[in-house]
């Protein structure tokens, strides 16, 4: 089966760490009622890669944070469109945007992936 993700990589300053957590499980629990099929907030744990560009150098990590790998998945990409119209107007979504975020938004990073190898 075929599925579709849409992913994003963004630095969360440590002490913010419970906040970001906080907001990430009311997130899931918004788009798994509007048919996300997985919600998934990965927390770097062994950034220190010698292949390739490490996280913490692509998104220019400061001391006091650390990188998140987010994803979310979905049937197919029309399926995706549909969930997300109906989470931009859920009202809890909402609420939540117009409060601070935990995390800087002009250094993440989103997009959507259709699914090449799915085992």
């Amino acid at each position: 089966m075929a599925r579709y993700v849409d992913g994003f990589l963004l630095a969360v300053p440590k002490k913010k760490l419970k906040a970001y957590r906080a907001l990430a499980v009311k997130a899931g629990r918004i788009w798994k009622k509007h048919g996300a099929l997985e919600y998934l907030e990965c927390v770097g744990d062994d950034l220190d890669t010698h292949h390739g560009t490490a996280f913490p150098r692509l998104l220019k990590l400061k001391k006091d944070e650390t990188a998140f790998y987010s994803f979310i998945v979905y049937r197919s990409r029309a399926q995706r469109d549909a969930v997300n119209a109906k989470v931009m107007k859920d009202p809890a979504l909402l609420k939540m945007m117009s409060q601070p975020m935990p995390f800087d938004m002009k250094r993440m990073s989103h997009g959507g992936f259709k699914a090449l190898v799915d085992m």
